[in-house]
């Protein structure tokens, strides 16, 4: 009886990870990129403020709860950075490429904004959105339900 309890309570524990992931790996316009994710209030305000540089390959992508208009800007960053944001399907509803604006206090920072209601954004290393040919309404293949349901 003790070893059929024991077989019972072994099979209702799971020996995979259930931590919360760091990165995802994406394809834009057939370029493969590993991007950190930025899933709660603390990651996606810092960005990739503070980063002296952004490898060909990686970025940031940003996971909001809800989708809503959103703005970012440029602090404390000293690289230039592009920026994709995306509806809740994962289509491309604005781009910006996004210059460093060293000394410039919070409230004087640029402002680029999605125009329209967004649920993630992508910030790629600066010059990037130039070699991706993206359009606005262009998808990005993205685990769209998974993503949401990561975000905090």
């Amino acid at each position: 009886m003790f070893l059929l309890l024991a077989i019972l309570l072994a099979g209702c524990t799971s020996n995979g990870s259930t931590a919360t992931p760091t990165a995802q790996t994406l394809t834009i316009s057939g370029r493969t990129f590993t991007l950190d994710l930025a899933l709660d209030p603390e990651s996606r305000f810092k960005g990739l403020g503070g980063r002296k540089s952004i490898p060909d390959d990686g970025g940031m992508l940003f996971v909001f709860e809800h989708a809503q208009p959103l703005a970012f800007v440029m602090r404390d960053c000293p690289v230039p950075i592009d920026l994709i944001f995306l509806g809740p399907d994962g289509r491309v509803v604005a781009m910006h490429a996004m210059q460093p604006e060293p000394g410039v206090e919070e409230v004087d920072l640029k402002r680029y904004a999605s125009r329209w209601n967004a649920q993630f954004a992508i910030e790629l290393k600066g010059g990037t959105l130039e070699q991706l040919n993206l359009s606005v309404d262009d998808p990005i293949d993205l685990p769209v339900d998974e993503l949401k349901a990561l975000a905090r």
